[in-house]
Formats: C-alpha cells, sequence, structure tokens
C-alpha cells in the first residue's frame, strides 16, 4: 500500500472539501491510501505561533511526510493570483528535501479554489507547479477526455481541478468540480502505482 499526500491550506473550508475529494478518488484505487494533512497560518506578528496540533481537522503536514509519499496534491486558495502564503511558506522550507532529492520522479497534481470567476484559478495552478518542477516532480493534469472539464461552468481546468466559490464563500462545489476532484485523485494514484510496480 503507498500513500498519497494530499497537502492543502484552508481558510474558509472550500480548499478542505476538495482535498477530500480528491482523497477519495484516491481511495478508490487499489494499492493506495490517501494522507490527509495541511499547514498551519502564517502572522505578520514573528512571535505570534500556532499550536503543534491543530484544534479541529487534518494534522500539520511534517518534512517526513512528503518524503515518505509516493505522490503529491497540493492545494491552496488563490491569493492574488498565487498561493497562499502559508502553502508557500512551507514549501519555502523544503531545501533539505531538494538536497537529498527526496521527491526526484514522484508524481504531483495541484487544486485551488477562488471566489471569483476570473481570479486566477489558473494561474494559481501554474505557481504551484513551479516549485513542485524545481524538486523533479512529474506534474500531472486533468486530460480531457474527462467529460466534466468540457461541461463544467464554474471551476475545471486541464492544469489542476478547480472551484468557484464566489465573493461570499456561498457556493457550494458543483458536480462537474467534485467529479474533476475524485478524476485528479484516482489519476495521481494510478499513476504512482503504475511507477511503484515499474510499469
Amino acid at each position: 500500500m503507498i500513500n498519497i499526500l494530499v497537502l492543502y491550506y484552508s481558510q474558509n473550508g472550500s480548499v478542505r472539501e476538495m482535498a477530500k475529494l480528491i482523497a477519495r478518488g484516491i481511495a478508490s484505487v487499489e494499492g493506495a491510501q490517501p494522507r490527509l494533512r495541511t499547514v498551519p497560518k502564517v502572522s505578520a506578528n514573528h512571535e505570534a505561533t500556532e499550536p503543534e496540533i491543530p484544534q479541529s481537522g487534518d494534522p500539520y503536514v511534517e518534512l517526513a511526510d512528503l518524503e515518505e509519499c509516493a505522490a503529491l496534491a497540493l492545494g491552496s486558495p488563490t491569493r492574488f493570483g498565487n498561493m497562499a502564503a502559508p502553502m508557500k511558506y512551507f514549501l519555502d522550507g523544503t531545501s533539505g528535501l531538494w538536497l537529498k532529492g527526496a521527491l526526484i520522479g514522484k508524481p504531483a497534481a495541484v487544486f485551488t479554489s477562488t471566489s471569483s470567476m476570473h481570479g486566477g484559478q489558473e494561474s494559481t495552478l501554474l505557481s504551484m507547479m513551479i516549485p513542485l518542477l524545481h524538486h523533479g516532480m512529474l506534474v500531472l493534469g486533468l486530460p480531457y477526455s474527462e467529460p466534466a472539464l468540457a461541461a463544467t461552468s464554474t471551476g475545471g481546468t486541464p492544469y489542476g481541478a478547480s472551484h468557484l466559490a464566489g465573493v461570499m464563500n456561498d457556493k457550494p462545489i458543483s458536480a462537474e468540480e467534485k467529479a474533476l476532484c475524485i478524476a485528479l485523485g484516482k489519476r495521481l494514484a494510478e499513476t504512482a502505482v503504475k511507477l511503484k510496480r515499474g510499469g
């Protein structure tokens, strides 16, 4: 059984819901199991820290989670067309893994949620790919053979799963967005299992 790390930051819950759907897709693949992890918030107050263990939800990620995983799904809300600061802060601290080449050859995928239709979904997904490419990971997207990719009128891109949450965060994940999250998790897990088996 291989572990697929689903690592996300979520402020209002949408990215967390997407992470759970991606985990469902991973769990549907024989030989793969999801491991859900999050990152703590960052603060402008340099002395403020988060507790070691979150009060609720998934545990905080450790570098060992990345080193041990067979694949990675990385998710963040959009902040001005880029990933949120807590995710960037965590990734900036992974140079030790880069020096060891710990992530080279592992498949990866990305996902995001925005408040507006043109709020930077694709640029955020692309920005999350950059550090993964530097780590030598094999970045996967969503092919147009996924029917929901052509049917969606909200989120969903060939670069990865996405969701349109609305300015008031009042839009639930649509049927097409759900299907694409599950498909992304499944595709990531299937690729990781094939790579692990050498075929």
